[in-house]
């Protein structure tokens, strides 16, 4: 049995409100172009495949066109996905048993009642059965009804939860197990602090959302998401497969890409391999003097970090950056020295109110930038009046 791992697309990402629509689209292509090269017969999604809730019209249809590539290109194969923190669970429900008649189940609300179980879909190869189970991203109060709660009333912690959530299950053991979770898994000792975060994460305050991966070891292999970068979480069969593309500057210079996980027969440790994915702009941080730093442009989103001492022009200095890197994020200074405020300047060489204010707020768009002309011409109107 082969499948294909993937997390974590945040489709609709804008990253330092750059539109990575483009970006995003690219890279599915690729996904979808590996599948039809690698023919698996699953291709699992741990979550997250949107951005925001309620995501826009076009970052449905970008996930609207991955999902018809992956069912050309394989049409006899299950598509299991499941919802993210990020995703809204009654969105990724809606026509589930209309889409499983088409081999997509998707998989939005965790069980909610005594009687509901994890949802499980079983597949069949030579050696027998897999099955896999899949769980959206849970937070204690969703399941209480089913696990409880404290005696004084105090709900379950995310550890206490979703382990009672995964143990009342009647696995069988004598059977292939996978199962596909989004949740802040850590190996067992290992404290939260030890795990490095992208800055595109939601880490909640006092990492209350932290879960014991032990309770996964009953499983022949874990599909993990959540977790931004690629990782083994105190076992080689329990991984976050990471994100298809950076979702933030943290992550720049990460190698990004998919696993594919093959299940021979009961008892034989899987085979996983990476398989690498290049973008159509990779994101860097460029550390440097100006000088140095406009003698190497590039297409690539970039994170600027500049280390000249002496003051430089700041609206020449944004627009000479723009034009060497079109897909500028931000700018940002080093060992820059205590500013000269007893300069004067003579009248014409003062910047227009919107260049000043457009230097001292950095990267905006387009709508913000007309936003920003706006309300300079305004306050113009008003001071002339």
């Amino acid at each position: 049995m082969k499948f294909f791992h993937l997390s974590d697309l945040h489709i609709g990402l804008k990253l330092l409100n750059r539109d990575l629509q483009e970006d995003q689209t690219f890279i599915l292509k690729k996904i979808a172009a590996l599948a039809e090269y690698e023919q698996p017969d699953a291709v699992v999604i741990a979550g997250d495949i949107y951005d925001k809730p309620v995501p826009s019209a076009e970052a449905v249809g970008v996930f609207d066109a991955f999902l018809q590539e992956l069912t050309r290109v394989l049409p006899q194969a299950e598509i299991l996905i499941i919802s993210g923190n990020h995703d809204s669970a009654g969105r990724i429900d809606c026509y589930r048993s209309i889409l499983e008649r088409q081999h997509v189940h998707m998989i939005g609300q965790p069980p909610r009642t005594p009687q509901d179980q994890i949802e499980k879909v079983t597949l069949h190869d030579s050696y027998g059965a897999v099955n896999f189970y899949l769980l959206p991203f849970v937070k204690p109060t969703m399941i209480k009804e089913i696990t409880g709660t404290h005696e004084d009333g105090t709900n379950l912690s995310y550890n206490e939860a979703i382990r009672s959530l995964i143990e009342r299950e009647q696995i069988d053991l004598t059977q292939r197990n996978v199962i596909v979770s989004h949740q802040f898994y850590l190996p067992k000792g290992t404290s939260a602090e030890e795990v490095e975060r992208a800055d595109s994460e939601i880490c909640s305050v006092g990492n209350i959302d932290e879960v014991c991966a032990d309770v996964l070891e009953r499983f022949d292999y874990a599909a993990l998401g959540h977790i931004h970068k690629p990782m083994k979480v105190g076992s080689e069969t329990i991984r976050y497969c990471g994100t298809p593309l950076a979702c933030s500057v943290s992550e720049a210079g990460q190698q990004k890409g998919i696993l594919v996980v093959e299940l021979g027969e009961k008892g034989a440790a899987p085979k996983i391999r990476e398989l690498p994915l290049v973008p159509m702009r990779c994101v860097r941080v460029e550390k440097g003097e100006l000088a140095e730093l406009l003698r190497h442009p590039s297409e690539d989103y970039i994170s600027v970090v500049l280390t000249d001492k002496e003051d430089l022009d700041v609206i020449d200095m944004q627009e000479r950056l723009r034009q060497a890197f079109p897909n500028l994020l931000e700018i940002r200074r080093e060992n820059l020295r205590k500013a000269d405020y007893s300069r004067t300047f003579t009248a014409a060489q003062i910047p227009e109110p919107f260049e000043l204010c457009r230097a001292f707020l950095g990267e905006l768009d387009e709508t913000s930038l007309e936003i920003l002309r706006d309300v300079v011409n305004t306050a113009k109107e008003v001071t002339l009046t």
